[in-house]
């Protein structure tokens, strides 16, 4: 609506001047213009910083990557992927471990993908029914019945019954394997062996053909799986699958032995339930091999078993006087003796004298060879005649009552000797064990009684030169108890090294290992020197006759004769060259795991070998023993008062 009474506004004319809203756009183009020229020098800037800094990435990646149609070159290492295409029908638990246990460098992928069990149910209903149908249609026609068709109708009914209650779950699973080598040649022998390895288990593998990136991408940690290719699977054989399988050596009866390092369960195992109660423990000097076995003992003890222990160096004498065992010295000034021509006891009536007395003859056979070393056929001749007349001369022959007889003793074999044509050169190498400087070891008759549950023989004041042949005639004096009666026992012969460096000895030990069984008895042999131990044949065969095995921490000279031996992996063998004192591998039969010995505190101080620590205790029972005469005194004086 026009206002009639409103003024003309007056018109003024437009003058050609910038405005201030214009100048001020002016300025604000000028500052945009130079804050992007100021952005971009900094960016430049930024550029040529990261083109000079070194990031993870850059230190990582391959210097260059070809990829050809069966294998890639990921520098100056080649690389191939191998997947699996089908499984036989059954597969046992830890399958996989012998690809893992090879010494190569590996890229292993292992993917699931969960299938709704509703969907595998209406799929299996279908096929049982198709099955079904094929079996009663060659029953109707009278045609053998199809062996594969039966076992497929069971196996998918008991697949179904497995997912209906919810015990098994199905997935696809794909299985690929990325290996590596330094040479075309190596990787394609590294193939053949893994595929020989899926063949022998009837797992059909194959190679990647103009598909090596993507097999390379599926073994990658980022979760892809570019190559698709999956088999149906159950949860049970895809758990058998997996490859990182912890050996358990827990069982309801047994002793501690130490704790498996792998998981931190208990090894607990009685030795007595193999199919021989055997072992063998190796180790360096100063690895704890003394301080296993004396846990062991301790242990045992508490189970009721009995031990018998061959001491050369005084380890076990604390432990003896601590649990109230026996502990004898067997030395050239000492008073225990034992007679080497003590004979066995029967055992039942089924045993004749006359194999107790040939079998005496076999063992002093063995000694004598011991005492003045090889014989030719001639001097074996005479002194297996001078040792039946030595025992005819105490009247023991097989009509004789040996339970009323008088062993004879060294020096009634020398005089034998002595009148024997042909025989005094023997006797003369002889004297020194009857009349000279080893007298008083061979020549007295045995007054060493085994009425302890710990019974322990020292030989540490023996001169080397008669080591050998002491423990010779203490593990036969043993022996002869052992035969009298069945009872659990262990035998541990410490620094077993000694009797193999002589066949006799060697051989001796032997026999006995394979024959302690009946007898109820377990023999363990510690050595510190495995070359001298398993380069013997007869310690290659106590091994084997051995069902328990404990290595501790080996030198580099024994590490490779154990691995053969053992047939260790490499990562096994680099354990035992770094592990830590009381750490190593504990095999028992077919089973093995990682062990680290554990003691309590009371146990630590029954059993410790170390000279500081035993000091120690010793300085710690004097302190107490000080107090506790302090104390008498003083309650003596007061009541004196």
């Amino acid at each position: 609506m026009l206002d009639l009474n409103k003024q003309p506004v007056e018109e003024k004319p437009i003058k050609d001047e910038p405005s201030d809203s214009f100048i001020y756009q002016k300025e604000d183009l000028a500052k945009m213009e130079k804050e992007a020229k100021s952005a971009s020098k900094a960016l430049e800037e930024e550029k040529a910083y990261r083109r000079g800094v070194v990031s993870i990435k850059d230190l990582i990646a391959p210097s260059s990557f070809e990829v050809n149609s069966h294998y890639i070159k990921l520098g100056q290492r080649f690389l191939r992927t191998i997947f699996v295409v089908t499984y036989p029908r059954y597969i046992s638990v830890g399958w996989f471990a012998p690809i893992i246990n090879l010494n190569y460098s590996f890229d292993i992928s292992m993917i699931f993908y969960p299938v709704d069990s509703s969907i595998i149910l209406k799929q299996l209903k279908n096929k049982v029914g198709v099955l079904e149908a094929q079996i009663e249609s060659d029953a109707e026609k009278g045609a053998a019945r199809d062996p594969l068709r039966e076992t497929a109708l069971r196996d998918i009914e008991y697949l179904r019954d497995a997912l209906t209650q919810g015990t098994e779950k199905f997935f696809q699973f794909g299985l690929y394997i990325t290996c590596y080598a330094d040479t075309l040649e190596d990787l394609d022998k590294l193939s053949d062996n893994i595929e020989d390895i899926f063949g022998s288990r009837l797992v059909f593998s194959k190679r990647v053909y103009y598909q090596a990136e993507q097999g390379f991408n599926s073994t990658l940690p980022l979760s892809l799986d570019d190559l698709q290719v999956a088999f149906n699977m159950n949860s049970s054989p895809a758990a058998a699958s997996f490859p990182f399988v912890s050996s358990e050596l827990t069982s309801d009866n047994g002793i501690l032995y130490g704790i498996n390092r792998h998981n931190n369960s208990l090894i607990i195992f009685d030795r007595f339930s193999m199919q021989n109660a055997n072992m063998v423990v190796f180790a360096t000097s100063g690895a704890g091999k003394s301080y296993a076995v004396k846990l062991e003992v301790l242990r045992s003890l508490m189970m009721g078993t009995d031990v018998i222990i061959i001491d050369p160096e005084y380890e076990y004498k604390h432990l003896a006087e601590a649990v109230g065992g026996t502990y004898i010295n067997i030395s050239l000034a000492g008073k225990s003796k034992i007679n080497p021509f003590d004979l066995p006891r029967a055992i039942g009536d089924q045993v004749k004298n006359e194999d107790i007395i040939r079998s005496a003859v076999i063992t002093l056979k063995g000694l004598v060879k011991l005492m003045i070393g090889d014989l030719t056929y001639d001097e074996d001749s005479i002194v297996d005649r001078a040792l039946l007349e030595t025992y005819a001369k105490k009247d023991i022959t097989p009509d004789s009552d040996l339970s009323k007889i008088e062993a004879p003793i060294m020096r009634d074999f020398q005089e034998i000797l002595d009148g024997m044509e042909g025989g005094s050169s023997l006797s003369l190498r002889l004297k020194k064990y009857t009349e000279g400087t080893f007298s008083g070891l061979f020549n007295s008759p045995t007054n060493v009684i085994m009425d302890n549950q710990l019974v322990a023989f020292s030989v540490r004041d023996l001169e080397d030169e008669l080591r050998p042949m002491a423990i010779y005639i203490i593990i036969n004096y043993i022996w002869n108890i052992v035969r009298s009666e069945v009872k659990k026992r262990i035998l541990i012969i410490d620094e077993a090294w000694w009797l193999m460096q002589h066949d006799d000895s060697a051989k001796f030990i032997y026999a006995l290992v394979k024959r302690c069984r009946k007898y109820y008895l377990g023999v363990t042999n510690i050595t510190q020197d495995v070359n001298d131990f398993l380069r013997s044949s007869y310690g290659q065969a106590i091994v084997n006759n051995s069902a328990m095995q404990l290595l501790l921490k080996q030198p580099k000279s024994a590490v490779d004769l154990i691995q053969k031996t053992f047939m260790l992996t490499e990562g096994e063998k680099y354990l035992l060259l770094e592990c830590g004192v009381g750490e190593g591998i504990f095999f028992a039969g077919n089973k093995h795991a990682a062990i680290k010995v554990i003691a309590s505190y009371t146990e630590d101080q029954l059993i410790t070998s170390d000279p500081r620590q035993i000091l120690e205790i010793e300085e710690a029972k004097r302190q107490f023993a000080a107090k506790l005469a302090e104390a008498q005194d003083q309650e003596a004086n007061q009541k004196i008062i």
